[in-house]
């Protein structure tokens, strides 16, 4: 006779259950626990994998502290040189510049990229007030550091920020690839950089109104090249309906070889130039306020007598 509430059928399948109840626990923790083994060995895994090296080019990496450089200038420029830009966003304008190209092949940068930038500086030359130069840049510069109120692009803020700098990204990496960048025409038609001069080059003509001026080197069998940045960029984005006059400063180094420069075969074609543009065309040889500026560091010379 059976016990009082024992029911040999029912305790039999409970006590299945109750096995089929603990194999299935321990299977499920022996799963969780290997799901969570692979996880971690895939994610520490992760960790040690290193990034891609970035690709390697020809010419000089990024400027070391380039974010910080061109913070700095901007600050300078804003607060200093031209206060009348005090208003403008250094951090924001910083960050448009790294972000144009950052993660990007640098030889895939295209002037699209830089169009933040030249939104947020925004900034305008006033009329006879634009300098252009070829193969002159130290006596430009000179120059334009004395007469304030003349401008070559390099004296804009765009210009200022990135004269002298190189730049460039990955596009599998996040950071700047500081041990090469582009050379133009050995690695690619157009790197980061020269796609930022060309397009600041001719905003800078385009811009342009009134009289402009170019400072030539004289001393150079070709003054006019038509090659460079000014002979295939900016000579050719002037407006004829903004600029009347092109006036040609064709300086020569003191002490060096003087030549009648403005009578050259090559300012003959850079004559022809900006006459077919209707603009008029002045040409100078060693035009005064330089000359003076030249004798400055070589008061001795007989040619500053």
């Amino acid at each position: 006779m059976a016990q009082r509430g024992f029911h040999p059928v029912s305790g039999e399948r409970s006590g299945r259950c109750s096995r089929n109840a603990r194999i299935g626990l321990c299977v499920g923790l022996s799963v969780a626990v290997i799901a969570t083994v692979v996880a971690v060995l895939v994610w520490h895994q992760g960790r040690l994998q290193k990034p891609p090296p970035p690709q390697k080019w020809k010419g000089r990496g990024t400027t070391s502290n380039f974010s910080h450089i061109v913070l700095g200038r901007c600050y300078t420029y804003i607060q200093f040189l031209r206060p009348e830009l005090r208003n403008r966003d250094c951090r924001k304008i910083e960050e448009a510049f790294r972000n144009a190209f950052l993660s990007k092949n640098p030889c895939q940068v295209t002037e699209q990229d830089y169009a933040p930038l030249i939104k947020l500086i925004n900034q305008t030359v006033d009329c006879n007030k634009t300098v252009f130069w070829s193969r002159s840049k130290e006596l430009v510069h000179q120059y334009t550091r004395l007469q304030k109120t003349l401008f070559t692009l390099e004296d804009t803020l765009l210009g200022y920020l990135a004269d002298d700098l190189d730049w460039c990204g990955d596009a599998g990496s996040s950071e700047m690839n500081y041990d090469s960048c582009p050379l133009r025409r050995e690695d690619c038609p157009a790197s980061a950089v020269s796609v930022f001069w060309t397009l600041a080059s001719r905003k800078f003509a385009e811009d342009a109104c009134g009289m402009v001026h170019v400072m030539l080197n004289g001393s150079l069998s070709t003054p006019f090249n038509i090659n460079s940045t000014f002979g295939s960029v900016e000579i050719l984005n002037l407006q004829p309906k903004r600029v009347h006059t092109l006036q040609a400063w064709v300086t020569h180094n003191i002490g060096e070889i003087s030549r009648d420069s403005c009578t050259s075969s090559s300012i003959n074609d850079l004559r022809s130039i900006v006459n077919n543009m209707n603009i008029t065309f002045v040409c100078q040889n060693n035009y005064r306020s330089i000359n003076f500026l030249q004798c400055v560091k070589n008061p001795e010379h007989f040619l500053c007598g």
